[in-house]
């Protein structure tokens, strides 16, 4: 009995020796899991926020773009109205959605001959600003237009 006494004490020695290196097992295999999802979730907020800038910049893009058309709407009433232009004219836009946008429109005004009458064309350029140049929110839009005042 006592070989066996020794035997079973060798076994179970073993047996605890076996179970207490496996104890950290687990561990490696959770913290590569923690780490992986980790870095997905950055990942994922990551691609969120440069969507969402490319989306805001878009919908700047688009005011630029009214703003720059408002300032040839109002260079064309300007010079088909009183018959002249004026060389260079800064807008500041403060309503609704236009609102923070700085408009130059320039003019440049000919005559010419239409029949019997003489008859002006103006070649009007307006260009929108928001922001300052080298920033993230810094949009410019440049639009042109020809107006004539022969019917």
């Amino acid at each position: 009995m006592s070989a066996r006494v020794r035997n079973g004490r060798s076994l179970s020695v073993r047996a605890a020796v076996g179970r207490a290196g496996a104890r950290g097992f687990a561990l490696v295999p959770a913290l590569f899991l923690i780490v992986v999802l980790g870095a997905l979730a950055v990942i994922a907020v990551r691609v969120g926020t440069a969507q969402q800038q490319a989306v805001t910049m878009s919908l700047e893009e688009a005011r630029a773009l009214a703003a720059a058309q408002a300032g040839i709407e109002w260079g064309a009433y300007q010079s088909i109205d009183a018959g002249a232009c004026a060389a260079s004219t800064t807008l500041n836009l403060m309503e609704a959605s236009l609102a923070g946008f700085t408009v130059t429109v320039t003019c440049t005004a000919s005559t010419f001959a239409n029949g019997a009458a003489t008859a002006h064309s103006y070649v009007l350029t307006a260009t929108a600003v928001i922001g300052t140049y080298g920033q993230p929110g810094y949009v410019r839009r440049v639009v042109s237009g020809t107006f004539s005042s022969a019917t």
